[in-house]
């Protein structure tokens, strides 16, 4: 079996990295720019040709939507994704942007690079501890942030399709009952993959519906925010602020209005970076490797 190793990966990490890293397993490994030859490709991109070379691609992200999944299952193609790994990254880099607002460290960076001494308003600094935050979408990602939120003494609610219980949510809401779950949170944490039935899912209406004192966090995909209309309601003052690593055009436009908000955080879709990241890669990939050589079921198959 010969695995390609595609150079898009190196928007994450060396893609020689992960070649050394499977070094045990039973493959041939190359990294390459197009998987001539390849039995699968491991890739952070999707590229036209890739269904004419290969039987399996490995996405190293969770979300999947860049796939086109009916060219893929017309050509035979098995998809698998790298979900499951991300909880503890994401679930860190959300604690931190809620710290950051909560307690003003973003505005006395901001100071420090003015070089003045520069104390808020008494009244603008919080404790994260008894405000509530609303995680909408409770997969992985989702757990992940539950889990810090809860441990920062935060009453933590939830959205999902399924109304059962989740460890340290306090109470589950299904998607039906969003504008309920969010309407008394002081943060909205958005964690759902991007489909069509989530794209679009906070837009106006919903921006609408929560507190003006509160921050929206979006660590899932762009589209899944309307971005306009989180620009209109943050220049309105209808929401305090946001934390945004995810936009609907990548990287984000110079001319965007977000760059230039004292109340938003804004990061180039890094929320799940880690220097592991590359080794939890390398385990997936290597038992799919295996599972492929006896005849067993993809890990994490997608399609």
């Amino acid at each position: 079996m010969r695995v390609g190793i595609h150079e898009s990966v190196e928007a994450v990490f060396p893609p020689e990295r992960l070649v050394d890293l499977l070094s045990d397993a039973d493959c041939e490994l190359s990294v390459v720019d197009e998987p001539v030859g390849c039995d699968a490709v491991v890739t952070f991109a999707y590229d036209e040709s890739f269904p004419e070379h290969v039987d399996w691609i490995h996405s190293i992200q969770a979300g999947v939507d860049r796939f086109p999944f009916d060219r893929l299952r017309e050509a035979g193609v098995t998809l698998t994704n790298s979900t499951g790994i991300h909880g503890e990254s994401v679930g860190e880099t959300v604690a931190g942007y809620m710290l950051t607002l909560a307690r003003r460290l973003h505005r006395y960076r901001d100071a420090q690079r003015r070089g003045e001494w520069a104390k808020p308003a008494w009244d603008e600094p919080f404790t994260l501890a008894g405000e509530q935050v609303c995680v909408v979408g409770l997969g992985t990602l989702g757990r992940g942030v539950a889990r810090r939120a809860d441990a920062l003494g935060m009453d933590v609610v939830g959205v999902r399709r399924s109304p059962l219980p989740v460890e340290h949510v306090r109470e589950t809401y299904t998607t039906d009952r969003l504008h309920e779950a969010i309407e008394d949170a002081r943060f909205v944490v958005v964690t759902v993959p991007l489909t069509e039935a989530t794209r679009g899912l906070l837009g106006e209406a919903e921006l609408a519906a929560m507190r003006e004192d509160a921050y929206l966090v979006n660590v899932a995909r762009g589209p899944v925010v309307d971005e306009p209309a989180l620009v209109d309601a943050l220049e309105a003052e209808r929401v305090a602020g946001a934390a945004l690593d995810t936009f609907e055009t990548e990287p984000l436009a110079d001319d965007s209005p977000l760059w230039g908000m004292d109340e938003v955080l804004v990061t180039p879709h890094v929320a799940a970076f880690t220097a592991e990241y590359v080794e939890r890669i390398a385990d997936i990939v290597r038992e799919n490797v295996r599972r492929q050589r006896v005849g067993e079921g993809y890990a994490n198959e997608v399609l």
